[in-house]
């Protein structure tokens, strides 16, 4: 069986696991206030241009996601996503369990717009409603889709204009700025949100995401609310390790790069074999469109996972490639189609 299903089924980068084995006998600092830490830190600013930000390291993207939206919201506000958002379809009422409701927004490329912001402000107008004041994206979002840098840039006017807070869920950014549709890089991200996060979990590391606080006023007893939430690991260097080993050097873009093109070659086997496209493939997450019966032949051969029924007689599923991907692994895919053709 070729697994399709994820990309963090397998554990870690080899160089990620080097550097945790060489300090593995060091004592450290713990919560997050060791060494490795620092150096993460000091490569992270260093790679986005600015010193003034804040960096903490979380375990998982449930809990960033938790801890961003409960920290920085008031009791009465909500958060502004788009239907497809992670936070509004897999974390199981993560965000509402807090108190703060979740107003998801239809879109069609799971891609918020400055139009579908203002409609959302426009259906929320009193001290009746819950009051917006954060808007939530993705980049790469849930349907693999990127923002451009003109995409984004109008959706930080449409915050500024209206008070709202711009936070931009990270946990596959290295997809993301590694496409080839991209034209953002990490410095652009930096200047145009309040706060983002780099994801570890889905690009090599065994698991953590890089919190980058950019907004001063955020910035104020975020320790205490993350210790509050229990998202404050003792053994932070951990996590530290991981991004220190990441950001050394091109390694976090290198893993990326890796996931895409073997994510490009997939698609390019997928189309040549006829099949269409759920969402438009650019990064790591491809979503194709197979017929019912071919999928009953393929599932026992690949692991992948089910999207959405189309119609009657075709369902879309969703394959995401990783670092480890290997490129027999896309092959297989290509020797199945040719024989099922």
């Amino acid at each position: 069986m070729y697994s399709f299903r994820n990309d963090y089924s397998e554990g870690a980068h080899p160089r990620i696991l080097e550097l945790l084995n060489k300090y593995n006998l060091e004592a450290n600092i713990g919560y997050g206030e060791d060494i490795h830490s620092d150096r993460a830190r000091k490569y992270i600013k260093k790679l986005i241009g600015k010193d003034n930000v804040d960096i903490h390291f979380i375990p998982g993207g449930t809990q960033t996601n938790m801890l961003v939206i409960s920290s920085f919201l008031r009791p009465h506000q909500c958060v502004i996503a788009a239907d497809t958002g992670h936070i509004n379809v897999h974390e199981t009422g993560a965000i509402e369990a807090t108190g703060h409701k979740v107003v998801a927004m239809h879109c069609k490329d799971g891609k918020l717009t400055p139009e579908i912001i203002q409609r959302a402000l426009d259906r929320h107008t009193d001290e009746h409603m819950v009051q917006p004041k954060m808007v939530y994206i993705s980049n790469s979002t849930e349907l693999g889709t990127v923002y451009s840098k003109h995409e984004l840039s109008a959706i930080n006017d449409k915050c500024k204009e209206n008070g709202l807070l711009l936070f931009l869920d990270g946990a596959r950014l290295g997809s993301a700025l590694t496409c080839k549709t991209n034209d953002l890089d990490i410095k652009d991200i930096a200047n145009l949100v309040d706060v983002f996060y780099i994801g570890g979990t889905k690009n090599g590391a065994l698991l953590g995401e890089a919190l980058v606080i950019i907004r001063e006023d955020l910035k104020e007893d975020f320790r205490y609310l993350t210790k509050q939430r229990g998202a404050m690991a003792a053994k932070g260097f951990i996590l530290g390790i991981q991004f220190e080993a990441l950001f050394l050097d091109d390694l976090y873009f290198e893993l990326a790069r890796h996931a895409n093109e073997m994510a490009e070659r997939l698609a390019s086997i997928i189309d040549e074999a006829g099949y269409k496209f759920y969402a438009e493939p650019c990064t790591n997450q491809v979503f194709a469109i197979f017929p019912d019966v071919l999928l009953e032949k393929m599932g026992k051969e690949f692991i992948y996972e089910f999207t959405d029924k189309v119609d009657e007689n075709n369902t879309a599923v969703r394959f995401v490639t990783s670092w480890a991907t290997k490129i027999e692994a896309v092959e297989a895919l290509r020797e199945f189609l040719n024989k099922n053709r």
